[in-house]
């Protein structure tokens, strides 16, 4: 600024540090900055080039200035430009090291922090108490706003099967399992020639339990069989030793009556073919 705007303050009285508030009236644009040193030519003052391009202003133009008393800001929230800010190591110390050189902050302006031969451009989006702020000897909280070009992940799509109901299965009665039955299955002899005998009852139909007609068979057929070792002239021990001959017949021919008459075939020895060992 030029020294005769320092010997006007002088005579107002202002507060230190002195701020400034400028105002493009022909684009309807306010910002607030402080001074680094008096010493342009009357009637001019040299702004930095990302002032005037927040100003929308170019060389010659007219810029109002007046003085201005802001209170200091307890929070400001930032927003980058692009994402690769966000990729520094430690953003946050690199702002407190840049903001020191800035004495206030408006919200809509945009400030340029240099880092790595690079430069990152920030939006000041918002600021605590008043949208304008004084950063000098303050304690300021930081805020990140996600970057302009962040882009969040696409969520996918609900399926169509989803939606719709599952088709209701229709539950199948429970099968029933077979019985395990051992030796179930038909006799083969190894000759090749055919059974002289009916094929033997699975042995898991033999170990069931008999109903009492068929103990009683049992029981009969034993009688029988004493009573013709009594008739031979054998001696027989046992309880069906004592009783009369003739019950024991009886018994025995009732119970012959009863149960079912089967032949079995006498077994014949060396009944298979005859090979001779010379050929």
């Amino acid at each position: 600024m030029p020294p005769s705007a320092l010997d006007r303050l002088a005579s107002l009285h202002v507060e230190y540090p002195m701020l400034f508030e400028l105002t493009n009236a022909s684009a309807e644009r306010v910002s607030h900055c402080g001074v680094l040193e008096f010493v342009a030519d009357e009637g001019l003052i040299y702004l930095p080039y990302w002032m005037m391009e927040n100003m929308l202003l170019q060389e010659g133009d007219i810029v109002q200035v007046k003085n201005a008393s802001l209170t200091k800001g307890t929070y400001v929230k930032l927003q980058p430009h692009t994402k690769d800010f966000l990729d520094i190591s430690n953003p946050k110390a690199i702002l407190e090291t840049t903001l020191r050189s800035y004495s206030c902050l408006t919200v809509g302006d945009t400030i340029m922090v240099p880092y790595n031969n690079k430069k990152y451009y920030i939006n000041i989006v918002e600021t605590k108490p008043s949208p304008a702020v004084s950063i000098i000897e303050t304690d300021c909280e930081v805020d990140f706003a996600p970057p302009l070009d962040y882009k969040e992940p696409e969520k996918p799509a609900p399926s169509l099967r989803s939606n719709k109901m599952p088709p209701e299965v229709e539950e199948e009665p429970p099968r029933k399992i077979p019985k395990f039955s051992p030796f179930s299955g038909s006799a083969r002899r190894l000759d090749g020639k055919p059974l002289m005998q009916p094929a033997a009852l699975p042995i898991s139909r033999m170990l069931k339990p008999h109903n009492s007609n068929v103990a009683n068979e049992t029981v009969a057929s034993k009688t029988a069989s004493s009573t013709s070792s009594q008739q031979s002239g054998k001696l027989v021990f046992g309880l069906n030793g004592n009783q009369p001959p003739k019950e024991a017949t009886k018994v025995a021919m009732k119970n012959s009556q009863d149960a079912p008459k089967e032949e079995k075939p006498k077994f014949q020895a060396f009944t298979g073919k005859k090979y001779s060992l010379k050929g």
